[in-house]
């Protein structure tokens, strides 16, 4: 048997990594622009949130309802500022959008898993 097929929730490791990804790269650009406070809360945010997933912590729950709100404000922020400019950071937008509401369905309705 692989290691893949022995995981109990694969949803839930998904989840984590989607919001490990978010964390890293929220992270590459808050070291690429000059001064962007809200890209390291996120990153910082998403980071908490993957590593609580992950061990199925209580409190992760909490967090991915704080990223629903903060990244949906930031996301929606940047479809409308960058839609007319450049179509390519509006799709990332859509995009990270979507998958923010998909995994915070998801563990708003797995958050059983994390009463651990």
């Amino acid at each position: 048997m692989s290691r893949i097929s022995k995981i109990e929730n694969k949803g839930m490791v998904v989840t984590s990594v989607f919001y490990a990804i978010v964390g890293v790269l929220f992270l590459a650009l808050l070291l690429l622009n000059d001064f962007a406070p809200h890209l390291g809360l996120l990153a910082v945010f998403s980071l908490g949130a993957a590593y609580g997933l992950l061990t199925k912590r209580t409190w992760s729950l909490w967090l991915v309802v704080i990223l629903f709100t903060s990244g949906t404000a930031f996301a929606a922020f940047m479809i409308y500022s960058a839609l007319m400019n450049d179509l390519t950071i509006s799709l990332i937008m859509i995009a990270y959008l979507v998958l923010t509401w998909v995994c915070t369905i998801y563990v708003v309705a797995k958050r059983e898993v994390l009463k651990s």
